[in-house]
């Protein structure tokens, strides 16, 4: 199965998701904005309206959808708006990209689930949309951390 998440700098998301038992497989790239195969320069205009953003294929026998959110959750500020960190722009907004309704379900209940914890005392300002058109980012950004011994 196929999920897709967007918390800041997508090489440190990428790293995290590459820990966790039950996803097979991350790729980095684009996704919500406005223009077809965009690149990394491109993006970084903060014009094209595209995320930098995490594509993960887990197998839900091992891990459930709601064990992935919560490693996103658990893993940015889904309080602060358009960036992480240092690193500033809509690229590095907090958005969760559904793949079909029952991820849109669990996405929201879990959502609603934080925002009530009193674990932020910020508004999440977490997006919760479908699915978008998901480009591949250039190969330097793929498995970044691992490649540069980072992880």
């Amino acid at each position: 199965m196929k999920a897709t998440f967007a918390a800041g700098c997508f090489w440190h998301v990428e790293d995290l998701f590459l820990k966790t038992k039950g996803v097979k497989s991350t790729k980095v790239g684009y996704t919500g904005g406005k223009l077809a195969n965009p690149t990394y320069e491109e993006v970084c205009t903060d014009r094209t309206g595209h995320a930098e953003a995490v594509e993960v294929e887990y197998d839900p026998n091992e891990i459930s959808y709601g064990e992935l959110l919560d490693v996103f959750w658990s893993n940015h500020d889904p309080t602060s708006l358009n960036r992480q960190g240092p690193d500033v722009g809509i690229q590095y907004r907090s958005s969760i990209f559904c793949h079909d309704e029952s991820q849109k379900q669990i996405a929201e209940k879990s959502k609603e689930n934080l925002s009530s914890s009193g674990k932020f005392s910020k508004k999440i300002v977490t997006d919760i949309l479908p699915a978008h058109e998901f480009y591949e980012a250039e190969e330097y950004h793929q498995k970044y951390f691992k490649k540069h011994g980072i992880s």
